[in-house]
Protein backbone atom coordinates (compact mmCIF):
# COMPACT_ATOMS: atom_id res chain seq x y z
CA UNK A 1 0.00 0.00 0.00
CA UNK A 2 1.38 3.29 -1.25
CA UNK A 3 1.97 5.92 1.98
CA UNK A 4 1.27 9.39 1.39
CA UNK A 5 1.55 12.70 2.85
CA UNK A 6 0.37 16.34 2.05
CA UNK A 7 1.99 19.39 1.13
CA UNK A 8 -0.28 22.15 1.34
CA UNK A 9 1.89 25.16 -0.49
CA UNK A 10 4.71 25.05 -2.86
CA UNK A 11 6.49 27.10 0.07
CA UNK A 12 6.25 24.17 2.51
CA UNK A 13 9.24 22.74 3.44
CA UNK A 14 7.46 19.80 5.52
CA UNK A 15 4.32 17.92 4.28
CA UNK A 16 1.95 15.82 6.88
CA UNK A 17 1.79 12.18 6.99
CA UNK A 18 -1.41 10.11 6.38
CA UNK A 19 -0.06 6.99 7.58
CA UNK A 20 2.48 5.94 10.40
CA UNK A 21 5.40 5.43 8.68
CA UNK A 22 8.41 3.35 9.43
CA UNK A 23 12.51 4.81 8.68
CA UNK A 24 13.25 3.32 5.50
CA UNK A 25 9.83 3.56 4.23
CA UNK A 26 8.86 5.73 1.00
CA UNK A 27 6.54 8.07 1.15
CA UNK A 28 4.78 9.89 -2.03
CA UNK A 29 4.08 13.43 -1.17
CA UNK A 30 0.80 15.30 -3.60
CA UNK A 31 0.78 18.98 -4.71
CA UNK A 32 -1.24 20.08 -7.16
CA UNK A 33 -1.45 16.81 -8.48
CA UNK A 34 2.28 16.23 -8.68
CA UNK A 35 4.03 13.38 -6.71
CA UNK A 36 7.53 13.26 -5.40
CA UNK A 37 8.90 10.17 -3.37
CA UNK A 38 10.67 10.63 0.08
CA UNK A 39 12.44 8.12 2.21
CA UNK A 40 11.82 8.35 5.88
CA UNK A 41 14.76 8.76 8.17
CA UNK A 42 12.95 7.25 11.21
CA UNK A 43 9.66 6.51 12.42
CA UNK A 44 7.27 9.22 11.78
CA UNK A 45 3.70 9.14 13.17
CA UNK A 46 -0.04 9.46 11.39
CA UNK A 47 -0.28 13.47 11.19
CA UNK A 48 3.07 14.41 11.85
CA UNK A 49 5.26 16.05 9.56
CA UNK A 50 8.49 15.14 7.45
CA UNK A 51 10.80 17.61 6.41
CA UNK A 52 11.37 17.97 2.16
CA UNK A 53 14.56 19.36 2.34
CA UNK A 54 17.30 20.15 4.86
CA UNK A 55 16.54 22.96 7.37
CA UNK A 56 19.38 24.12 8.97
CA UNK A 57 19.00 25.54 12.99
CA UNK A 58 17.63 28.63 12.97
CA UNK A 59 15.72 28.44 9.69
CA UNK A 60 12.19 28.60 9.53
CA UNK A 61 9.55 26.21 9.21
CA UNK A 62 7.00 26.44 7.11
CA UNK A 63 3.36 24.63 6.30
CA UNK A 64 0.45 25.78 4.80
CA UNK A 65 2.69 28.58 3.12
CA UNK A 66 3.93 30.12 6.38
CA UNK A 67 6.37 29.74 9.32
CA UNK A 68 4.86 28.09 11.65
CA UNK A 69 8.02 27.65 13.51
CA UNK A 70 11.86 27.17 13.79
CA UNK A 71 14.28 24.12 13.60
CA UNK A 72 16.10 24.38 16.69
CA UNK A 73 18.80 22.22 15.16
CA UNK A 74 19.82 20.77 11.91
CA UNK A 75 16.86 18.71 10.28
CA UNK A 76 17.69 16.27 7.42
CA UNK A 77 15.17 15.68 4.44
CA UNK A 78 13.01 12.80 5.60
CA UNK A 79 13.40 13.34 9.07
CA UNK A 80 10.50 13.90 11.48
CA UNK A 81 9.82 17.79 12.74
CA UNK A 82 8.01 18.00 15.60
CA UNK A 83 8.68 19.50 18.91
CA UNK A 84 11.88 17.38 19.88
CA UNK A 85 13.70 19.99 16.99
CA UNK A 86 11.19 22.68 15.78
CA UNK A 87 10.22 25.50 17.99
CA UNK A 88 7.22 27.52 18.44
CA UNK A 89 7.90 30.82 17.10
CA UNK A 90 4.05 32.05 17.26
CA UNK A 91 3.66 35.29 19.42
CA UNK A 92 0.26 36.65 20.64
CA UNK A 93 -0.27 40.21 19.99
Amino acid sequence: MKKLAKQISEKDNVATCVADLKKGETVTVRLHGQESQYVAAEDIPFGHKIALEQINAGDSIVKYGTVIGEASQQIMKGEWVHRHNCLDTYEVK
